[in-house]
């Protein structure tokens, strides 16, 4: 079978499972982010934290919540890996660093998963057990606490900016989703020959006869709910490209099916929060649409891309595991930086020049095709209101979604969260080529030096955590840079998209007229690709243009 038959039937199979799984995952979602009823479980968890899980939160008390858990997470975090020296099964691992503690715990807060470090060689199994793994679950269930928050504000009328409770949210998606997906996904993955055990590093001999010291440890469970939660962060440095994390053709599949299997089931929650299931398809459609572009660009680039050694070897085979190819390298590359995964199964520092612009590309869309747990879908709503606010203002009429008024507040809202992002990444990316701190981490310079830091500036603005290898990322300055950029790509949108849910929520609903834009149409679906890709565009073909793009033509 030929190459490019074998990326089809890849991409078939990945596409046939998300079909499968989308209306019954959809509609769990949906009872689960709706329902009244309190799991004994559930009920010990709100004692524990002692909150009232029925209390209807304004956005701004929701916020609140939010701020406060993700803070003592951090906290907690950096306490384990300052101490994990003096703590049990820390396995001989020496302490963090006050920089890398505070990077790294900033990092799987915000569900972004950057790691400077090597996991095998800096974080015990205690650490990865009840630090980062745990981090992987509940870093997920906020990001679809605050997509089911803005579906209830679409969905409500005159509730005095009220968006449900937090700790509810949380709780349930932890629970009744995240856990025991993640349990399933676990057991699939031991089965598939995913290591699971408490081991220590041990010596064994080499076929040449040397000896080698090869690490076990908890890896199945840590490496479901990092694919389940787009979480992305790898219990060893070579993340999905290591056999102990994904040991063959069929576990790297399955992998790249559980990290878009909730973000593309969570648009049919959506519609059933807002009432109109139309609506779940149209953000269903936009995102898809975007994934299969980027799929598709992205497997060309590697397998048909400019460059001599891509056509002396029929493909760019440089960084890639061979018991995968090109084609399921490609797929991968293109699904963790479309979610906000970030894993890897190959060196993206090595994918050809167009190959590693699609992938940057996919991370400055704002990580919405299909993005990342929860954090995709409010992505893509926000972009939907832009796009109904520029269409309004072509005909000359007051835009209106799902019979909400989209008024001057509530555009300023989307303003600010669509330039968040870009600032976030322009600014960083800025300074680090500025200062001799920032450049000391290259390993080249021109196009692709300045590639590498943009790549890094885009992952951790948006979350997503993969990396270009050649940056030198475990200096003070990248530690510190880029756990800002985590920090403000993560928490500022949240709180314009409560804001924004909250103002949603205050309003009345309006019923539809003759002039009101239909936004369930496959004419509104293109509207939306197309507002999607300007922005981007408009906002980052200058760097584009300075890094990927002259690469390619070089």
């Amino acid at each position: 079978m030929s190459a490019g038959w074998a990326a089809v039937g890849q991409v078939g199979l990945v596409v046939l499972v998300l079909a499968v799984a989308h209306r019954p995952l959809g509609d769990h979602l949906y009872r689960t982010m709706t329902s009244t009823r309190h799991l004994a479980v559930e009920r010990m968890g709100y004692r524990l934290m002692r909150v009232d899980p029925d209390a209807d939160q304004r956005w701004s008390t929701y916020l609140l919540s939010l701020l406060g858990f993700s803070l003592a997470s951090v906290l907690l975090l950096f306490g384990l890996a300052r101490l994990q020296d003096r703590l049990p099964l820390g396995i001989g691992m020496a302490a963090m660093d006050p920089a890398g503690a505070w990077n790294t715990a900033v990092s799987f807060v915000t569900n972004t998963n950057w790691q400077w470090y090597s996991g095998e060689a800096a974080a015990g199994h205690l650490v990865q057990m009840t630090g980062l793994a745990v981090q992987n679950f509940v870093s997920a269930a906020v990001g679809l606490a605050v997509a089911a928050a803005l579906g209830r504000g679409l969905s409500r009328a005159g509730h005095g900016a009220r968006v449900g409770n937090f700790w509810a949210d949380l709780v349930r998606g932890t629970v009744r989703v995240l856990l025991p997906l993640a349990l399933v996904a676990a057991v699939v993955l031991v089965a598939a020959g995913v290591v699971q055990n408490l081991h220590g590093p041990t010596d064994v001999t080499t076929l040449t006869g040397g000896t080698q010291s090869v690490l076990g440890g908890p890896v199945a469970s840590q490496e479901a709910i990092k694919q389940l939660g787009t979480n992305g962060g790898g219990f060893f440095n070579a993340n999905s490209a290591h056999p102990y994390e994904n040991p063959t053709p069929w576990s790297n599949a399955f992998a790249v099916v559980l990290m878009l299997l909730i973000p593309f089931s969570i648009p049919r929650m959506y519609g059933r929060m807002v009432g109109d299931r139309r609506q779940g398809w149209a953000v269903l459609a936009a995102m898809s649409t975007i994934w299969v572009a980027a799929v598709g660009l992205l497997t060309w680039a590697e397998l048909r891309g400019p460059g001599l050694a891509p056509i002396a070897a029929a493909g760019a085979l440089e960084g890639k595991e061979v018991r995968f190819g090109e084609a399921a390298s490609a797929l991968f590359a293109a699904s963790t930086t479309m979610t906000s995964t970030g894993a890897t199964n190959s060196t993206h520092d090595s994918l050809t020049a167009p190959g590693g612009g699609v992938a940057l590309v996919g991370m400055l869309l704002g990580e919405v095709s299909p993005g990342g747990v929860g954090s995709g879908l409010y992505g893509m709503v926000v972009l939907v209101i832009l796009a109904v606010f520029l269409a309004g203002l072509m005909v000359g009429r007051t835009p209106e979604y799902l019979g909400k008024k989209i008024g001057k507040q509530e555009i300023t809202l989307v303003a600010l969260y669509v330039l968040t992002m870009p600032a976030v990444v322009l600014v960083g990316s800025a300074v680090a080529i500025s200062t001799s701190a920032g450049l000391a981490g290259q390993l080249q310079g021109g196009p692709h030096g300045l590639t590498e830091v943009v790549y890094a500036f885009a992952s951790a603005g948006n979350n997503n955590g993969s990396a270009f290898g050649g940056l030198a990322s475990g200096t003070s300055f990248y530690t510190v840079a880029l756990g800002l950029a985590m920090l403000l790509g993560r928490f500022v949108p949240i709180a314009l998209v409560l804001a924004l849910a909250g103002r949603f929520a205050q309003q009345g609903r309006s019923a539809p007229g003759a002039g009101t834009l239909p936004t369930h149409s496959p004419l509104f679906v293109g509207l939306l690709v197309t507002v999607t890709l300007v922005v981007v565009g408009l906002t980052f073909v200058p760097v584009l243009s300075l890094g990927p793009v002259v690469e390619s033509l070089s």
